[in-house]
Order: structure tokens, then sequence, then C-alpha cells
């Protein structure tokens, strides 16, 4: 069996979603700033019950790793780690950018290559690139904007970018390949296709030692992300 709760708080997003073989069978979000704290156990709850599950029958927990806000990733990552230790379950970890881009995928197809950015305050955001089969062409870096981000992929390419960090770049990008979309936002659901690749595959983490993804380095547009 594989019923998985997915915890997604690395924004000002409060996602939670529950899935079964792979599908979405219960969802509740919203997107109201940081109210993590108070919603997320409550978010829990209602999708057990909307699903008429038990917490017994949950086969893992899977959270949103990061990079993100530190206090939203703590929260979940804590949360998700006392519901393993407390149902016995495995931990799945998953990264927050990869996330957003298979939603991004299942949002507009398969037609662009996929740049989610997240805002890491003044011009800087967390960012990777994926191909348009999702596959990570560049790691998840911290980048300090310019107007030459990724000027070399997008003489080659379509770039959809997205996220909350996305604004910024559109402020300053004037090449025609660069396209956006600033009202995506990251949802649990979209975590189910990576959660499920994992559990099948027996990729989980070590609950006493995980912690979240918080990128700290950060790196100018000389980094990789610039080509």
């Amino acid at each position: 069996m594989s019923l998985i709760l997915h915890l997604e708080t690395a924004t000002t997003v409060c996602s939670v979603a529950l899935s079964f073989k792979g599908k979405l069978i219960a969802l509740k979000e919203e997107n109201k700033g940081f109210t993590h704290a108070e919603h997320l156990t409550l978010f829990i709850e209602e999708v057990m019950q909307m699903a008429c599950k038990s917490f017994e029958e949950i086969d893992a927990v899977a959270v949103s790793k990061g990079p993100g806000s530190y206090t939203g990733l703590r929260i979940g990552v804590a949360t998700s780690k006392g519901l393993c230790v407390g149902l016995n379950k495995p931990l799945i970890a998953i990264n927050t950018l990869n996330s957003m881009a298979q939603g991004a995928r299942q949002k507009h197809g398969d037609i662009y290559h996929f740049c989610p950015m997240l805002d890491a305050r003044r011009m800087e955001v967390y960012t990777s690139l994926f191909n348009q089969s999702g596959e990570e062409l560049q790691a998840t870096e911290a980048l300090i904007l310019s107007e030459n981000t990724l000027e070399k992929s997008l003489n080659e390419f379509e770039i959809l970018f997205f996220g909350d960090g996305a604004s910024k770049f559109q402020e300053i990008c004037q090449h025609k390949n660069a396209k956006f979309d600033l009202d995506f936002l990251p949802s649990a659901a979209n975590m189910i296709d990576l959660s499920y690749l994992k559990f099948i595959n027996k990729q989980f983490e070590d609950v006493a030692y995980f912690e979240p993804f918080y990128l700290k380095e950060f790196y100018t547009t000389s980094a990789k992300l610039r080509s």
C-alpha cells in the first residue's frame, strides 16, 4: 500500500495533501502568510477526515525540505518528524524547487524549460533549472539576479519563470524567450509523483538526523546559473 501524507510549508502557502498509490485523494491549503504554526496540524486532521482515513493507515510522510522560509521549513520538518516517530513510519524529503517544477509542468505542459524562483530577500532567489521533461539541468542555488541571468540558456530555448521570486526577475529581464507565471503557488499536491517514486524505491530519510535544506550560501551571477 502507499498512503502518503504530504506537507508543504516552505513558503507562505500552508498545504497538506493525502495520496493513495500516487493519486491525490484529499487536499487542504491556503495562502495567508506564515500561519503554518496555527493551521498545519488542523489541515492534517482535515485531510485525514476528508479521505476517511486514520493516521495508523498512513504508510509514509513526505515533507518539502527546502529551500525556502526558515520558519516554514522548521515547522514542516518538525511536524513530519513528529508524525513519523509517533506512527513509526518512514520520512520522505522532496526538494521544494523540484516539486514546484513538477507542478509547473502539470499546469503548462512540456513546452518550456522551467525555472522556479523563491524569494531570498533583495535581488536574491533560490532557484534551479529543469528541462521540458522535468529533469534537473542545474542544481539548486542561491543567486543574485541581474538582467543577464540565464542569458545563454534563454538564447537557446524558452524558459518559464515562476514562484514568489520570479517577479523580481521580470522587472529586469527583457529577453523574448523569458516567460512568467506570477500566479503559481507551491502545493503539497505537486509532491505526489516525486514522493511516490521515492516510496517505491524506499528512498527514506533518517528521521533522527534529518534537517531542512536551508541553503545558506549565496552566489552572484558568475555562478553556474548565469549560462
